[in-house]
């Protein structure tokens, strides 16, 4: 077993507290969005040795000893299937999707051969995988997640333009209202009735066409082309936090994220999502072609070790709007969540239906108490652990390591099986992600 150093990834989005507050560490002053745990190449965890060779990057550690580090997961996959990060969100996050494996692996090819350069703003594709994803509610969670009922759309949206209507301020045949807008901070003005013509328009395309599908595409098209009328509408965001009971809360919502984004199409794309609150505790998986943005939050998040993102809103990054189309699922969807299995070895999983990984809660009682007990880790292969409470000790049949809050750990497919006991008077709180006990049959 192996104990970790991890690097923290700095995003504007990123909570200045959140991370050092669940991790007891001193804060940085600086928004601290991402603790990334694992051997992604972009910013891999170093193994911290007490012998001669000292500090080394886990994904270097494991290409020495692929076999005995991966397990069965070396042929299957080449390489560490997962990555666990903290994530504190303190802003929204983009709109984005994630590709398929195939997607992934034909884009990456294709912008290798364009010659497009791997740190390009407007690169799609960092690697050639696809990119599933579980989040783990550690305090409220707020989210975007899938394409909402188009009716429950086209309502919020003729309620905006209802709205509009009636506000004074607008003159309805000019342009009258200032507002800042998303590339400029000058006061510009926006055309009212070009506002409420843009919300019902967009109302009527979502409800017109019998398929779903092409009425999703279109309408979703449609927005983030960002057309005059769509701008018009966005702009006017600001202006729902005065109305009160008049219009829904997933409109006054807007006003939140309008501050962060004024004049984004996002702002309008937002509305076609489905808006959730996780609690802690609370989990969901987010599979390929899921729109998805998470608003704010803290939680821990396992994925495929992978960075390809498509976006579509809310940022000010590129956005390919033709290959985020080709990658979209065009469907309304619930939102998917991922219940506890509890197993007779009273191991709490969190098993999404993908490959790659899943995850484990590991929550143990103080050492003193008769119900302190231990749990054995779930491992299928490689495993990486954080303790986010207390003090843990975890034990093998041919080492012993001590973990406190904020430590973290790689444990290889060799080394197995481990036993995770109470290491203080406080008991102790873990997260560990192995790959997933359906890839390798276990």
């Amino acid at each position: 077993m192996y104990r970790l150093k991890n690097t923290v990834r700095e995003y504007a989005w990123g909570s200045e507290t959140a991370l050092s507050e669940l991790l007891k560490r001193p804060a940085s002053g600086r928004p601290e969005a991402e603790l990334w745990i694992g051997a992604h190449p972009d910013a891999p965890s170093v193994v911290l040795r007490e012998d001669s060779r000292g500090p080394e990057a886990l994904d270097s550690v494991i290409e020495d000893d692929a076999e005995g580090m991966l397990g069965s997961a070396s042929d299957q996959f080449g390489t560490l299937p997962f990555l666990m990060k903290i994530l504190c969100a303190a802003q929204p996050l983009s709109i984005q999707v994630h590709p398929t494996r195939e997607q992934a692996q034909a884009g990456f090819e294709r912008e290798n051969e364009a010659g497009v350069p791997q740190d390009a703003a407007n690169r799609n594709y960092k690697d050639a995988n696809h990119k599933p994803e579980m989040i783990f509610a550690l305090t409220r969670f707020e989210a975007l997640c899938g394409f909402a009922p188009r009716r429950e759309t086209a309502h919020l949206l003729e309620a905006w333009a209802k709205f509009l209507e009636t506000q004074q301020e607008l003159s309805m045949d000019t342009t009258t209202l200032p507002v800042i807008s998303a590339t400029s901070t000058v006061p510009e003005p926006v055309n009212g009735d070009r506002a409420v013509d843009q919300a019902r328009a967009l109302a009527g395309l979502l409800l017109d066409s019998e398929s779903e599908e092409d009425a999703l595409r279109d309408t979703f098209t449609l927005i983030l082309k960002g057309g005059s009328g769509v701008r018009s509408l966005a702009v006017t965001a600001p202006l729902l936090a005065s109305a009160g009971d008049h219009v829904p809360d997933r409109l006054r919502e807007l006003t939140e994220i309008a501050k962060i984004h004024p004049g984004d199409p996002g702002l309008v794309v937002s509305l076609m999502l489905n808006r959730i609150t996780l609690m802690p505790g609370e989990t969901i998986y987010l599979p390929a072609g899921n729109v998805h943005a998470y608003l704010r939050g803290t939680g821990v998040e396992v994925m495929a070790s992978s960075d390809n993102v498509l976006r579509g809103g809310l940022t000010a990054k590129h956005i390919d709007l033709r290959e985020l189309v080709s990658t979209v699922t065009f469907q309304e969807s619930q939102v998917p969540h991922v219940e506890a299995h509890l197993t007779d070895l009273g191991q709490e999983l969190y098993q999404p239906p993908f490959e790659e990984f899943q995850l484990q809660r590991i929550e143990l009682s103080p050492t003193e108490t008769p119900s302190g007990g231990d749990v054995v880790l779930a491992q299928s292969g490689p495993a990486v652990v954080l303790v986010t409470r207390g003090s843990l000790r975890l034990e093998s049949p041919t080492s012993t390591l001590e973990l406190h809050v904020g430590d973290s750990a790689f444990i290889p497919a060799s080394e197995s099986p481990v036993v995770v006991r109470s290491a203080g008077p406080a008991g102790g709180t873990a997260f560990a992600t192995t790959v997933s006990e359906a890839a390798t049959g276990l």
